[in-house]
């Protein structure tokens, strides 16, 4: 069986992800064969693999790391929250159904099979499987049949090293308190201890390491830097929203809906120079930018009444009179449309809403998700204003319970070619008349970059601006971002030292 390590921390956000994602390019680095895992995971952000199946989108970051195809069995567990009660539950990257909080807590010992045949596959398959746990394993209300932090150590006898966040403050009161309140079996399962985000002079938080280490009895190994890395955050809990891209020449808007999800499709705009990028939450105004995009999101027609709701619907609709580039991504897509129809209440209590109607198009939530990897063509008949993209092969992938039809003189946007490597022949998304709104149902389109610059070069010939001659290829920079990472982390941990206590408890 392979090397196993897990990355527990003292809260979300404190960067299990990315230490997970770190230590898998050093041990791919090293010339392992390596795995991420996570049991389960709690993430708007998801990922469609080469099969059509649903996983979160970490792992798919992890796992490109490893230099490895995501897989189904790095996250069997997948809960997306639709609304403040429900979650929709996917196994092995299918939907299985919406449960309340109660109502899993209850199934969820059910899973435990599950989990451990998936986890046994990657075992069986690589030298090392680098865990990650979820939120803090100290959350007492929860520990009671808990299958993704110690709960999943035990079952499959891994050590755990601890995370904790010193920019948050209180890091100390954080590792201690969480040791604390851990059963002496589990306490004895930590291995040692990480600090994450630290800021400064490192010899001045040494006699608090020391003084740590004799309270709690566990070694500290190592500090990390705050890194400012462009890799995929997990979840909406990201400072993406708070600082975007500050400055440039084609200012784009993005909403932040409240259930936003796969907000990394627009990654790839940070990167193109004379773009800025920023986030409108709910009561913010829009002001004036030359793009808006309206993104995914899990529940499509509750986010369309919260954004009528603080007046967004005025102020798109008074962008379009301004002839202003309004683009919508999948549930953005939808909000375009004349109506929205959920007859069987797969997202809530809403049956129907009146969309933006800045599209000709009818979308109805059915209880069939889509999920694939897509390639598509854009379509030759465009508009003139968008003809720079006409015919242009792009990959991406899709998921969403909606299927929509244009019911007037709207285009469509693109013909789909591929799912999941299977030649299809399906229309993709609409276009309006004079080209200045469009949406599509392809996640990812950005990534493809002589589509992004040439969307990007119509925006700026509509403003007067000279064309950008090229733009940098995202996955190189990916990888460029992986190795970086791995670098800080492999200077900043006790590496060796990791690899004694792996090698340990393959022994036990």
């Amino acid at each position: 069986m392979a090397l196993k390590i897990m990355i527990q921390g003292t809260a979300s956000s404190v960067g299990k992800s990315l230490i997970v994602t770190a230590l898998c390019r050093i041990f791919k680095q090293d010339g392992l064969k390596v795995a991420p895992f996570k049991s389960q995971n709690m993430a708007l952000n998801s990922y469609i693999t080469e099969e059509g199946l649903e996983i979160g989108r970490a792992q798919a970051v992890q796992a490109e790391a490893a230099g490895i195809k995501p897989s189904y069995h790095m996250n069997p567990i997948l809960l997306k929250p639709s609304s403040d009660k429900k979650s929709q539950v996917v196994l092995r990257g299918r939907v299985y159904e919406n449960m309340s909080a109660e109502e899993y807590f209850k199934f969820r010992p059910k899973l435990l099979k599950l989990i451990k045949e998936d986890f046994d596959f990657l075992a069986e398959r690589n030298d090392v499987v680098v865990i990650e746990g979820a939120g803090s394993p100290a959350e007492i209300n929860l520990k009671e049949k808990d299958i993704v932090n110690m709960g999943l150590a035990e079952l499959v006898n891994a050590p755990v090293l601890l995370v904790g966040d010193i920019d948050k403050g209180g890091v100390f009161a954080a590792i201690a308190g969480t040791l604390f309140l851990l059963e002496e079996r589990e306490r004895n399962r930590i291995e040692g201890v990480i600090i994450n985000k630290f800021r400064g002079d490192v010899e001045i938080l040494k006699p608090g390491l020391k003084m740590l280490e004799n309270i709690t009895q566990k070694e500290v190994l190592g500090v990390i830097p705050y890194i400012d890395v462009k890799i995929d955050e997990e979840d909406s809990v990201t400072e993406s929203f708070s600082h975007g891209k500050g400055e440039g020449e084609i200012d784009i808007a993005v909403l932040r809906l409240p259930h936003i999800s796969n907000f990394t499709d627009f990654d790839p705009l940070l990167k193109i120079n004379g773009v800025r990028l920023r986030y409108v939450d709910k009561g913010e105004k829009l002001k004036n930018p030359d793009v808006l995009i309206i993104p995914g999101t899990k529940n499509t027609l509750g986010d369309l009444k919260v954004l009528k709701d603080y007046g967004l619907d005025k102020e798109i609709l008074n962008l379009r009179e301004k002839g202003k580039f309004i683009v919508g991504i999948c549930g953005g897509f939808q909000m375009l449309g004349k109506v929205i129809k959920d007859p069987y209440h797969v997202e809530g209590e809403i049956e129907e809403i009146e969309g933006l109607g800045l599209l000709d198009v009818e979308t109805v939530i059915e209880k069939e998700k889509i999920t694939s990897d897509t390639m598509a063509l854009i379509k030759e008949d465009l508009p003139d204003i968008l003809s720079p993209l006409r015919g242009l092969s792009v990959t991406g992938y899709e998921i969403h319970m909606g299927k929509s039809r244009i019911l007037g003189e709207n285009k469509h946007f693109s013909d789909i070619i591929l799912r999941n490597k299977e030649k299809v022949k399906e229309l993709d998304g609409a276009v309006s008349e004079d080209g200045k709104v469009f949406g599509t149902y392809l996640h990812g389109i950005f990534e493809n970059r002589a589509f992004a610059k040439e969307f990007i070069n119509i925006v700026r010939k509509e403003k007067g601006l000279l064309p950008i001659d090229e733009i940098s290829d995202y996955r190189e920079f990916r990888e460029k971002q992986f190795d970086y990472l791995a670098e800080v982390v492999r200077n900043s941990l006790d590496i060796k030292k990791i690899y004694d206590i792996m090698e340990r408890y393959r022994e036990k």
